[in-house]
């Protein structure tokens, strides 16, 4: 009796396994067959896609359209262009041709300018949306290889930090100020596995962009990458650069008497209510029971700092990603990010007076 159920046992595997091979077998079987390798209106793309027709309508006849699409102007599109052509030039197959660089850079600089979703990009240029999903993180990762260093160099010597001063008491009417600095918010779809990770206290998800900027609204330094839950005082405090201010490796120039006066004063980092008080980090005094001294001070020092919130400002306005909710993955969204700052300093650079 015990060696027949043992055996109805077996059989009863034996069947079920069966029958999941069979079903298994008939889904792969069921597997939907790929049709076409490209779509033809795909396919179509330098006849009708935006990038052979468009474009090159606004680069001839309306430079100011062309800039206002892309946030560039034509010239330095190009610039652009020839400057990643290295870095994203691809050869072409017997079976396909790559994409050219200049399309690659008009996708990315489109979806910056916009926040545009990649399936909206796709009919826009021809291109398929999975593509585009890789190519903007590509050429923001170019952009940053390419133009950082160039374009977001912190000063080192006390000449550039009394430059930077200088041009504060001369635009802010406020004396031996080194920068403003400040956090941004951006948010981002919560990635999987985030947790509370990056809910910040203003209700989203988010990455933080701590900067410090100069009197011309140019980014000296960035911090990219901290996750929203974390404060500005928090991410300040592990910083490079804070770090590089303690151990005096910044050479920030000594104390020096401000104009009409007698008596030595820092050289600091205007800051707001966030961050601790240092001998070279100045925040406003507190609200209670100021005298008009203080009152008057406070204000000096916000019309300064307000700097780097007209920065993010122009940033944010210019690349209207940063408005939207980015869905990438943290790390490539802190390259878009860090790719938005180098082509805003490049555009502070080459036109200073453009808002």
């Amino acid at each position: 009796m015990e060696m027949t159920n043992y055996g109805l046992l077996i059989h009863n595997h034996i069947l079920k396994l069966r029958m999941l091979l069979n079903r298994h077998r008939h889904k792969r079987i069921d597997r939907r067959v790929r049709t076409v390798w490209v779509r033809d209106w795909i396919g179509r793309r330098s006849q009708f896609g935006f990038y052979a027709q468009l474009l090159d309508e606004l680069r001839c006849e309306d430079t100011v359209s062309f800039k206002n699409f892309l946030r560039v102007d034509p010239t330095m599109f190009q610039e652009i262009v020839n400057r990643l052509t290295p870095r994203l030039q691809k050869k072409d197959t017997w079976y396909r041709k790559a994409l050219p660089v200049g399309l690659k850079v008009a996708i990315t600089l489109r979806y910056l300018a916009t926040g545009d979703s990649y399936h909206s990009l796709m009919y826009l240029f021809r291109v398929p949306h999975n593509t585009i999903s890789n190519l903007v993180v590509q050429v923001c990762e170019a952009i940053i290889s390419e133009y950082a260093e160039d374009v977001i160099n912190t000063p080192t010597e006390e000449a550039e930090w009394l430059a930077i001063s200088q041009e504060f008491s001369d635009m802010w009417q406020f004396h031996h100020v080194l920068g403003a600095l400040d956090g941004k918010h951006v948010a981002i779809k919560c990635p999987a596995g985030g947790g509370s990770k990056y809910y910040n206290y203003k209700g989203f998800h988010s990455i933080v962009l701590m900067g410090l900027v100069d009197a011309n609204y140019k980014f000296k330094w960035v911090n990219v990458g901290a996750p929203g839950a974390c404060s500005d005082a928090q991410i300040w405090n592990q910083s490079d650069l804070k770090n590089h201010i303690i151990d005096e490796n910044m050479h920030i120039p000594k104390a020096e008497p401000l104009p009409n006066d007698d008596k030595d004063i820092p050289y600091f980092i205007v800051g707001d209510d966030a961050f601790a008080l240092r001998s070279w980090l100045m925040k406003p005094f507190s609200r209670r029971n100021m005298t008009l001294e203080e009152r008057v001070f406070n204000y000096r020092l916000s019309r300064s700092r307000r700097v780097v919130e007209n920065a993010f400002g122009i940033l944010a306005n210019r690349f209207q990603c940063l408005l939207s909710t980015l869905k990438q993955e943290p790390n490539n969204v802190v390259s878009i990010i860090l790719a938005c700052v180098c082509l805003h300093n490049i555009m502070r650079i080459r036109y200073p007076g453009d808002q």
